[in-house]
């Protein structure tokens, strides 16, 4: 008969855990951004929806060295990539309206061909 009683806590321990797995009161829960290689998006287009962010993996070449040019700003914002005292922060896309845009990257090395893709952007689920 003692096992009912701890049967009864785990329950309500286990129901309590769980109501702490939800977003909080007046927050957006957090989209996870979507990492490609810069290699992999020649003529790719890249699906996101409102709010999620295209990070760019530039592999052996440095964050700082790519530039970019969004063809319609109010769809998408490209963030160049920087380096700080404490942080390497990849190039990348931020999706900000539903539609589609072409995004053209071009490197400061010569001899690299610019990368030019497509962000469709869908407005966020709820």
């Amino acid at each position: 008969m003692k096992t009912i009683p701890y049967l009864a806590i785990a329950a309500l321990a286990a129901a309590l855990t769980l109501t702490g797995c939800s977003a909080p009161v007046g927050r957006e829960p957090v989209i996870a951004p979507v990492t490609m290689e810069a290699n992999a998006l020649q003529g790719a287009t890249v699906d996101l929806v409102v709010g999620q962010v295209l990070n760019i993996d530039t592999g052996s070449l440095a964050v700082d060295s790519y530039s970019g040019e969004v063809a319609d700003p109010s769809i998408a914002k490209f963030t160049a990539g920087h380096e700080d005292a404490s942080a390497t922060f990849n190039p990348g896309v931020e999706a900000l309206a539903a539609g589609s845009t072409e995004v053209t990257m071009t490197n400061e090395q010569r001899g690299i061909q610019p990368l030019r893709f497509t962000v469709s952007v869908s407005d966020a689920e709820k």
